[in-house]
């Protein structure tokens, strides 16, 4: 079912500051930048080889981002996957009866198609999967 690791997401308080530090001390550059409005996200995508890490900085306080910083800091958010069908990927899931966060596909950012599934059903862990794209 999974293709790869698309990217490693971190939640971060200053998306400017964050991205600065991964610049001046890891030497990672910015390939994209994007407000995910439906998210509540500002988003920087940093490659690193063939995946990604992914900075989020909340638009508000009371975004899901936001949230997530004001209960436990800065620091890993989720953990995305690529995979090549989103929806039979969700329904598979679904009829394991793992607890899912999205039910159908919805866009994300980069103009990927993205479902959210709840950390219950993964030890703790957000997952997030992608249909890139180009599928």
């Amino acid at each position: 079912m999974l293709n790869k690791v698309e990217h490693i997401a971190l939640a971060v308080a200053d998306l400017e500051a964050a991205i600065d530090h991964y610049s001046k001390i890891w030497g990672l550059e910015v390939e994209h930048r994007e407000r995910v409005e439906d998210q509540g996200v500002d988003e920087a995508m940093l490659p690193i080889g063939d995946t990604y890490l992914q900075l989020l900085g909340p638009t508000s306080p009371d975004s899901t981002v936001g949230k997530f910083i004001e209960r436990r800091g800065e620091g890993l958010h989720h953990i995305a996957y690529e995979v090549d069908d989103l929806e039979a990927s969700l329904a598979d899931l679904k009829s394991k009866g793992v607890p899912l966060i999205d039910e159908a596909p919805r866009k994300g950012g980069r103009g990927h198609m993205v479902a959210f599934v709840h950390p219950k059903g993964n030890h703790g862990l957000l997952v997030e999967l992608i249909q890139a794209s180009d599928h």
